[in-house]
């Protein structure tokens, strides 16, 4: 059944959405769901006290507090704190970590020894699992340092700077999870994508081990021969929808080498019983367009209500090919989708020689609210930044545009998205958020902002205040090479979420 937590009044709009998020990524990896309490005797209690801490396991009845203090609002530390609830203790705290990290006990603050003791084997597991330097549930090198040293050495020097990392639950957190609860046989609950193929010309997608000196596999259609209007298709298993707000995401990678005309349109086939075999199918995503010179990461939002599949078809143009599209690392999960997407292609050369900003377009929210978001390059710094723009229903709208949550993600590109390890950063517009003359950020652009581009429709278009994350270039290069996942791709991809 799920866990039952509740809000208390502490808790505020940016540390809600915060956990929400986190929640969801329990719900991805692995059979861990969550829903507010009705009447049961327990449940967790989440409050905003003094720091970020929780029990191990179910141990109190009549509300379990679980605390995401000042300072502790990232999904990180919020998976970290509800792994405790559902039973996990300190990755440093396995019986067998001698093998593996030396505990430096004199340079530990005075009175917190205790959180370094060893959890004897009578009452805890491993599950089998290899000791983790990437676990969430380490603490860092400089954990409760008396300031004499660190507190942990690893016994493999290249993790002393991975233990404590920042992102969010390992694989080996997730391999572990699953395995405390059994979740194995739940899996099938999950919207995987396992690929078949349907070949309806000529034309078929076929997988391809061997390109341009790089091995990988990815499906691809040539679209060099055949007629125009020849189709491929390549189709998932059905799958069935388990939440019930009915809301879906694709995320896949493509490359387009053929011609501008060739389009490659993204279908579900929705199907009303088993008896069905034919099904109603509905268009939700199209590309096409000029070809591509790198992979282009892309997300499709779907909503499906019954069991359903997702089809990939190609189609020829009408012009000259010498390629054609080529799908990889396709993955189905059961939230939104991210609002928007920046690719920086070639990014450590971007980062290491460009003084720039790079700007999506320009957006608008479901209420009606215009914004775009940003990565400026400031030499040996980096920002990630919003900034909400005039549009064309500013007149109709409440501002300063207030309580709406901002997330900044940069992407893991591993292929499976549960085995991804994202960076996220999240912020809430307020009425704090005020500059010295007391105007806040988030006012009118029109009002408080100034041109910053004109319009398709030759309009002045106003940019308010560019708020945001600003960092060191050295925190960015340490968080995409330490990470090796990060280190083989050469594009950085930002995910921007907006939230009332």
């Amino acid at each position: 059944p799920p866990v039952p937590f509740l809000f208390d009044t502490s808790v505020d709009i940016n540390t809600k959405g915060v956990i929400l998020r986190a929640l969801d990524q329990f719900r991805l990896k692995s059979c861990i769901d969550f829903k507010l309490r009705d009447a049961e005797e327990y449940y967790l209690y989440i409050q905003k006290l003094d720091g970020c801490f929780s029990s191990i396991g179910r141990a109190v009845a009549n509300g379990q507090v679980l605390s995401i203090g000042a300072g502790c609002e990232y999904v990180y530390i919020v998976e970290h704190e509800i792994l405790h609830a559902l039973g996990f203790y300190h990755e440093q705290s396995r019986y067998d970590r001698d093998d593996y990290v030396t505990i430096v006990w004199d340079n530990i603050l005075k009175g917190r020894e205790y959180n370094f003791n060893k959890v004897p084997s009578d009452v805890s597991t491993t599950h089998g699992t290899p000791y983790d330097y990437w676990s969430v549930m380490h603490y860092s090198k400089d954990a409760f340092t008396n300031g004499n040293g660190s507190t942990i050495i690893t016994i493999d020097p290249k993790f002393q700077n991975v233990i404590g990392q920042t992102l969010e639950m390992s694989h080996y957190d997730v391999l572990e999870l699953n395995l405390l609860y059994k979740c194995s046989k739940y899996f099938s609950k999950h919207l995987k994508v396992n690929v078949i193929l349907s070949v309806l010309s000529d034309s078929i997608f076929f997988i391809v081990t061997f390109l341009g000196g790089e091995i990988g596999y990815f499906m691809h259609v040539s679209t060099a021969t055949g007629q125009e209007g020849d189709t491929a298709q390549l189709e998932t298993q059905r799958m069935t929808p388990q939440r019930d707000c009915h809301i879906q995401c694709l995320q896949f990678y493509y490359y387009n080498s053929g011609n501008e005309s060739d389009t490659l349109n993204i279908w579900i086939r929705e199907f009303e019983n088993e008896q069905d075999l034919t099904g109603t199918r509905r268009l939700m995503g199209q590309i096409t367009g000029s070809r591509t010179s790198h992979w282009r990461f892309h997300h499709v939002s779907l909503n499906a209500t019954m069991n359903f599949q997702v089809v990939f078809e190609a189609q020829k143009g009408a012009g000259h090919s010498t390629g054609g599209f080529s799908v990889d690392d396709i993955n189905l999960y059961e939230t939104e989708c991210p609002h928007l997407s920046l690719q920086i292609d070639d990014f450590q050369t971007v980062l290491e020689t460009t003084r720039a900003s790079i700007y999506s377009s320009r957006q608008y929210s479901s209420e009606g609210y215009a914004f775009r978001f940003g990565a400026l390059f400031f030499g040996t710094h980096f920002g990630l930044f919003m900034q909400f723009l005039s549009g064309d229903y500013d007149d109709q709208l409440k501002w300063p545009s207030l309580r709406k949550q901002m997330t900044f993600q940069m992407l893991d590109q591993t292929p499976n998205i549960q085995q991804q390890m994202a960076k996220r950063w999240s912020f809430t517009t307020n009425e704090y958020h005020v500059d010295q003359n007391g105007v806040n950020y988030f006012d009118n652009p029109r009002k408080i902002g100034s041109p910053v581009f004109t319009d398709d429709k030759n309009k002045q278009v106003y940019g308010g205040v560019l708020y945001g994350l600003y960092t060191y270039f050295y925190y960015i290069i340490k968080f995409y090479l330490v990470y090796n996942s990060f280190s083989c791709p050469k594009m950085l991809i930002i995910l921007q979420d907006h939230t009332n």
